[in-house]
């Protein structure tokens, strides 16, 4: 019996609202079309309810990166886009503040039928993982400083 081979792979958390993220991963489901399976999908209402902590907790307990996918200004929510991007500029210098790659957080406008920008968002992520690693071990070299 030959021993399981098991590569780590990042995580990617995707808080996909349900005016625009969230359909477009459903549109890409209903075309068959495939993405990384190291992603989780959280469908939110409006991001603007996840504060900063939310952000740094995910990436304190693993998640190598968070791509926000918002339907932008057609949101259905006042003032809830101005408030997350609000956030995740806030979340950025608190990640800089913690030495983390703010290349692992992203804010993607993404529509209810954007299947090819879907993709992109969830392939771009993966590829900027590869090159900067995982975020245990990007934490654990700020704390052997």
């Amino acid at each position: 019996m030959e021993a399981a081979t098991s590569t780590k792979v990042p995580k990617i958390l995707i808080l996909a609202t349900l005016s625009g993220g969230y359909a477009g991963a459903n549109y890409v489901g209903q075309q068959h079309l495939h993405y990384a399976t190291n992603t989780s999908i959280l469908p939110v209402r409006c991001p603007s309810m996840f504060s900063e902590d939310f952000y740094i907790n995910a990436f304190e307990k693993g998640i190598d990166g968070i791509i926000v996918m918002y339907s932008g200004t057609d949101s259905p929510y006042k003032g809830g886009p101005e408030r997350t991007a609000q956030i995740i500029d806030s979340t950025y210098k608190q990640m800089q503040d913690c030495g983390l790659d703010t290349r692992r957080l992203r804010l993607a406008a993404i529509c209810t039928v954007c299947k090819k920008p879907f993709l992109k968002q969830v392939k771009e992520m993966n590829e900027t993982l590869d090159k900067i690693g995982f975020v245990q071990d990007e934490l654990a070299g700020k704390r052997d400083e």
